[in-house]
């Protein structure tokens, strides 16, 4: 009788083992980088809602700066006809991304106010990670001086105060 072909139950354990042992390795570093990439993202979209205030302000200078990120999105997915209740100014899904449920790329947007006779001042908008330690890790804020600051670490709320946003460290 001929030897069999094939391989043994242990060369098969063998390889399964050296395969677990890769993974073990390169998930954790699969997952920095997401949360990096995320992270980006998350500035950029701090950027981006900036500089549709700037506009906005520019466009509706009896309202002053939006009072929401809906204010500056459109009213569904698509522009109709802008208004200083849905300005058209940036796209649906970062004009909604204000719950962690709903989140852009891993981080959700709050927004605050400071409002004097009608007038809306001032404003401050925060990003926090929707899933803290999976989606992202720190927290990123600006007001209306554009100077966007982050926190080394957040797993709450994003900051929509100009006390809160102050306490992080400006962005390099």
């Amino acid at each position: 009788m001929g030897k069999a072909k094939g391989f043994s139950l242990i060369e098969l354990l063998i390889v399964v083992a050296i395969i677990l042992i890769i993974a073990a390795i390169a998930i954790p570093n699969l997952l920095r980088a997401k949360i990096a990439a995320n992270e980006s993202s998350a500035v950029q979209s701090i950027r981006t809602i900036n500089t549709t205030q700037i506009t906005y302000q520019a466009t509706y200078s009896n309202v002053g700066y939006a009072a929401s990120l809906a204010a500056l999105g459109p009213a569904g997915p698509t522009c109709t006809t802008p208004s200083s209740t849905n300005a058209c100014l940036m796209d649906w899904s970062l004009s909604q991304a204000t719950t962690p449920g709903s989140a852009k790329n891993g981080y959700y947007f709050g927004m605050g106010v400071v409002s004097a006779n009608g007038m809306n001042l001032a404003y401050t908008v925060g990003g926090a990670p929707a899933a803290y330690n999976q989606t992202g890790v720190r927290g990123f804020c600006s007001n209306a001086d554009a100077v966007i600051r982050s926190t080394p670490s957040l797993s709450g709320p994003p900051a929509t105060t100009e006390e809160a946003c102050s306490s992080y460290a400006a962005l390099q």
